[in-house]
């Protein structure tokens, strides 16, 4: 078989990461006098770290991760109660392999939705799939659903990530259909898919968001037993990092 029936073939298979560096390693392996298994090896790499790349910025892309926010840019020195142990422990990812709850709970501006994003996308680069939504959009996203008649299949896509972060719960108050929708996805995730939820309310004052007391404690049920909690305590965190863009600015 020649280069180019080599390379359509490639290209028939999908075999992206393999033909963009085909001319490469057969050149590198002819000066290098590489065998032919080395050279079939370091295709097959050039294949498998594409994949890598690909696979990571799709399950990216998929959970509609709202900000930029990166593991690598959590400011540990920021006093906010939550220990560089405890997110150790979260970076391990356990939580995720046992389908446990997160729970962050902390004044606005303080770091929630900061950790809860960035612990997905660090989900997404370790082969977990993840999917971003507020409060909000998941009230108006699952109302337009119920109104299409697409209801059961549109909670059946929240139900399938590895990781569903619902953000700033308590934003605004659920009435009984929503607290009911909320409750549903809840146990369908309950059985091995982690939700991450943050909110400014410990969960002894969720009903000041969830009315209807039956669906409350079913709701706080599905969370309170098996959830990772962690709650922040201090100031605003926007205001320490606007203050150190300033200080910053100011060396320059």
């Amino acid at each position: 078989m020649g280069n180019v029936q080599a390379k359509n073939r490639m290209q028939e298979m999908k075999l992206i990461g393999m033909l963009a560096h085909y001319d490469e390693k057969i050149a590198l392996g002819q000066k290098e006098s590489w065998s032919f298994t080395e050279v079939v090896d370091s295709l097959v790499q050039a294949e498998y770290e594409y994949r890598e790349v690909t696979g990571i910025e799709r399950r990216v892309k998929n959970a509609r991760f709202p900000k930029g926010s990166h593991m690598e840019d959590f400011d540990y020195t920021a006093s906010r109660s939550v220990t560089r142990q405890e997110i150790k422990e979260l970076l391990n990812l356990k939580w995720i392999d046992q389908g446990r709850p997160l729970i962050f709970m902390g004044q606005t501006g303080i770091g929630k939705s900061f950790l809860a994003e960035a612990l997905g996308r660090y989900a997404c680069r370790n082969k977990k799939t993840a999917l971003f939504l507020d409060i909000t959009q998941f009230i108006e996203l699952t109302g337009q659903a119920r109104a299409s008649g697409g209801y059961l299949k549109f909670r059946a896509k929240l139900a399938k990530p590895d990781v569903l972060i619902i953000d700033d719960f308590g934003a605004r108050k659920l009435n009984s259909t929503e607290s009911q929708d909320l409750k549903e996805l809840l146990e369908d995730r309950c059985m091995g898919k982690s939700t991450v939820i943050t909110t400014q309310l410990p969960l002894d004052h969720w009903s000041e968001v969830v009315s209807d007391s039956v669906l409350l404690d079913a709701i706080t049920d599905l969370l309170d037993h098996s959830a990772v909690k962690l709650m922040f305590k201090g100031g605003s965190y926007r205001k320490v990092k606007a203050k150190k863009l300033d200080e910053t600015a100011e060396k320059k």
